[in-house]
C-alpha cells in the first residue's frame, strides 16, 4: 500500500519540499520556500499541499554520524510538531544524514555551480531522503525472498 507524501527538509531559512509519484514509489523535487512561510501556513505552502494531497510527512532529521540528535534536531523537532498540527497531517523522521552533501554532489554533476544550485540544493535533499524512505517501505512490505534461507 502507497501513500502520497510529502517531505520536508527543514532549515533555519529555507526548507525544501519533495513529494512522491501519484503511484507512492518515486520522489521528486517539489520546490524550496521560506521557512517563515511553511511554518505560517502562507498560502504558498497550502497550495503545494493541495496540489500533493499528501497522506503523511517525512521530516528529515540530521542525526550526527554517531547516531546522536543535536540541538538542529531539537528545532526541527519542534518545527515539525508545529507544521503537523497545523496541516493536519501525521508525520514520521528520517534520517538525513549525507543526503545534502550527496544533493550537493548531484547537482555539480548536473553542471551547476554554487551559486545556481544553492536554492535547490534543500529540495534535492528531500528528494534523495524521501526514495529512501519509500524503498524502506516497500521493502518492509514485500515478503522474504524464499530462496534467502
Amino acid at each position: 500500500m502507497h501513500k502520497r507524501v510529502l517531505a520536508l527538509d527543514i532549515g533555519e531559512k529555507r526548507i525544501g519540499i519533495a513529494a512522491s509519484d501519484l503511484s507512492g514509489t518515486m520522489s521528486f523535487p517539489v520546490d524550496v520556500l521560506p521557512a517563515n512561510e511553511v511554518m505560517s501556513g502562507a498560502r504558498s505552502w497550502k497550495r503545494i499541499l493541495e496540489d500533493h494531497d499528501p497522506e503523511i510527512l517525512v521530516i528529515g532529521l540530521p542525526i550526527s554520524l554517531s547516531g546522536e540528535e543535536n540541538a538542529q534536531a531539537e528545532r526541527i523537532t519542534r518545527a515539525a510538531e508545529l507544521i503537523s498540527r497545523d496541516c493536519g497531517l501525521p508525520f514520521e523522521f528520517v534520517d538525513e544524514r549525507l543526503s545534502s552533501v550527496q544533493a550537493k554532489r548531484l547537482m555539480r554533476e548536473a553542471g551547476l555551480d554554487e551559486k545556481r544550485a544553492r536554492g535547490r540544493i534543500d529540495m534535492v535533499a528531500a528528494s534523495l531522503f524521501l526514495q529512501a524512505w519509500i524503498d524502506a517501505q516497500d521493502a518492509k512490505e514485500r515478503p522474504g525472498d524464499p530462496d534467502e534461507a
